[in-house]
């Protein structure tokens, strides 16, 4: 019997602390805590993802050694802690990733090519984006076939979505197609200010495919990946926690589809 091929799912947002790698972490632990074969991949020269989860790149550069020198990405999948969890780190080599892709052929299509062995081994790949627009989202975005958007409920939250909004839309036109938006996801949510619901509200006006689930401001959340343990591990009873498993089945519900 034939294997379907993974749902690939790119968390991007140019703007810093917003929650991505926490969102991309800990949807990764609850959907393979549910019974999916998850492969993470972390293309963030900062590695958050890669210690979030407990582990770190070996000397063989982790998804570095794929998208820039060609290694196949099978050799550098590593397995976690959690079941059905796997990573492909990232390493302080992707810091010099963005140069190096300038002069290759084909720059933009690098990591899609490398995960080409593997996507029908696993349900979902999710990929961990740097908080910028350059050529390592890119990749991201080509590889993808959705993209997830954490928002974080402050002030200047709708700032630069716009911005996002039309390089997806430029990406749409001149690499990948098929790319969609799944949808954004509310994060860092205080229930204790007005102007948290205001953002709630303004941003769904604006993006209709916003998450039902919210993910609220939690300290355990900002302890987990000091212990290299996701929220499922750490504090599996948090409000945190219970929120990402609302989003998980969100996501595997499909309701959220835009």
């Amino acid at each position: 019997m034939m294997r379907s091929v993974a749902t690939t799912i790119a968390f991007t947002n140019q703007k810093g602390g917003v929650g991505k790698t926490t969102t991309a972490v800990n949807l990764a632990a609850y959907l393979a805590a549910k019974g999916r074969r998850v492969l993470l991949i972390d293309i963030d020269p900062q590695s958050n993802a890669t210690s979030a989860i407990g582990l770190e790149a070996g000397d063989d550069g982790g998804i570095y050694a794929a998208v820039v020198t060609g290694r196949p990405i099978v050799d550098l999948v590593l397995p976690t802690a959690t079941q059905n969890l796997d990573l492909v780190p990232a390493s302080t080599s992707l810091a010099g990733a963005e140069v190096e892709l300038v002069v290759m052929l084909g720059r933009e299509y690098r990591l899609r090519r490398a995960l080409e062995p593997v996507v029908d081994r696993y349900d979902f790949v999710l990929l961990d984006c740097p908080p910028s627009l350059g050529l390592l989202t890119v990749n991201a975005l080509a590889a993808a076939d959705e993209v997830i958007i954490p928002v974080q409920c402050e002030y200047l939250a709708l700032e630069g979505l716009g911005h996002l909004a039309r390089t997806l839309e430029l990406v749409r036109q001149n690499v990948n197609p098929g790319l969609r938006l799944r949808g954004l996801v509310l994060t860092m949510y205080d229930a204790r200010t007005n102007l948290a619901q205001q953002v709630v509200d303004e941003v769904r006006r604006h993006f209709p495919q916003t998450f039902r689930s919210v993910i609220p401001r939690s300290v355990r959340l900002s302890e987990a990946p000091s212990h290299g343990l996701t929220i499922l591990d750490y504090d599996p009873a948090s409000r945190g926690a219970r929120a990402y498993e609302a989003l998980a089945d969100e996501l595997l519900e499909g309701s959220a589809v835009g």
